[in-house]
């Protein structure tokens, strides 16, 4: 079986021959730059994963890999623009490159790209592969309304949030697997079994994304922590602390989200200190290792030899000590 860098090897060579076009340049160079800045690759790694648990010939599900992890950076495309955010990865987004037109148009054409990525798929394979990723496209956007709806909103519940991040983020992972599967002629209960798995460790990488938000190191993380934290997001870390029993902090922390001018840095290590006292980055990062060992559990439940789970349980385990 690949080990975890052979299986990104492959991913990374296979995304150089896609055949994204070159012209014209100002529509396709901004989705061969955001392609090109690298990343976890954890999406199209865990439908190669997935498909070596029931088949050798890991190829078949390539294209899937590919169309997957190009929907995402078209994600990611869009979502900076309404997130305003001017780092990804480290480097400038490509709003702030090319502007935000382009930005929007780059993306509509990236989506493009991942369905004729789809359409290199064995015709036996097409039709259950599109069902889930149509599904899973529309949840994304769900879960991006939603998180767009909360900003309006001062009443947000927790389990509303983990709604919000199970259509945002954890859906495509859980897809993710389920497509590898699908490719691998995997049965039923197995598919089913890959979604559930996807689905765990996208809620605990979201987890850990918004506790990295706020405590991680800025030049480890590749983008400006805090941010959260100055445009007031509805994260697990505020909804917690404002159910908090400390009233005393409770209040200091609705003072800070309602000051409509302030000083960034001393905003964010105020809230930070919050957090610490309250307790809820503790809190965070057990929802987090609760989801990793559902997802171990479900995981040890798959009808595979031991050998080609090792790289996903490396994934899974690796998980909570990222800082990326």
């Amino acid at each position: 079986m690949p080990t975890t860098n052979e299986y990104i090897q492959l991913i990374e060579e296979s995304l150089k021959n896609t055949g994204i076009p070159n012209s014209p340049e100002e529509l396709y160079k901004p989705i061969q730059y955001i392609l090109g800045l690298g990343g976890k690759r954890i999406r199209p790694l865990l439908t190669l994963m997935s498909a070596g648990f029931f088949s050798p010939v890991i190829e078949t599900a390539m294209p899937a890999a590919m169309a997957i992890e190009i929907f995402h950076n078209f994600t990611l495309l869009h979502d900076d623009i309404m997130d305003k955010a001017d780092i990804r990865r480290g480097k400038p987004t490509v709003h702030k490159i090319w502007g935000e037109n382009t930005a929007i148009l780059s993306g509509d054409a990236a989506m493009i790209l991942a369905y004729e990525q789809l359409n290199r798929l064995p015709e036996k394979f097409l039709c259950p592969v599109m069902k889930v990723f149509n599904q899973t496209a529309l949840q994304v956007c769900e879960g991006q309304q939603l998180d767009m709806n909360f900003e309006k909103r001062n009443n947000v519940q927790l389990h509303e949030y983990l709604e919000m991040i199970r259509l945002k983020t954890s859906v495509l992972l859980a897809a993710s697997m389920k497509i590898g599967g699908i490719c691998a002629g995997a049965d039923n209960t197995n598919l089913n079994y890959l979604y559930e798995i996807g689905l765990g460790l996208g809620m605990a990488f979201q987890l850990q994304d918004d506790y990295l938000d706020t405590f991680a190191d800025e030049i480890k993380f590749g983008k400006t922590i805090g941010g959260d934290i100055i445009n007031n997001k509805k994260t697990y870390l505020l909804i917690s602390a404002l159910n908090s029993e400390n009233k005393n902090l409770v209040k200091e922390l609705k003072k800070w989200i309602e000051m409509p001018e302030f000083d960034r840095a001393e905003k964010i290590n105020a809230i930070k200190n919050i957090y610490c006292e309250t307790g809820v980055n503790n809190d965070i990062q057990l929802a987090a290792i609760g989801y990793i060992n559902n997802a171990v559990e479900v995981l040890n439940q798959i009808d595979t030899v031991a050998q080609a789970k090792k790289p996903l349980e490396e994934i899974l385990f690796s998980l909570m000590y990222r800082e990326k």
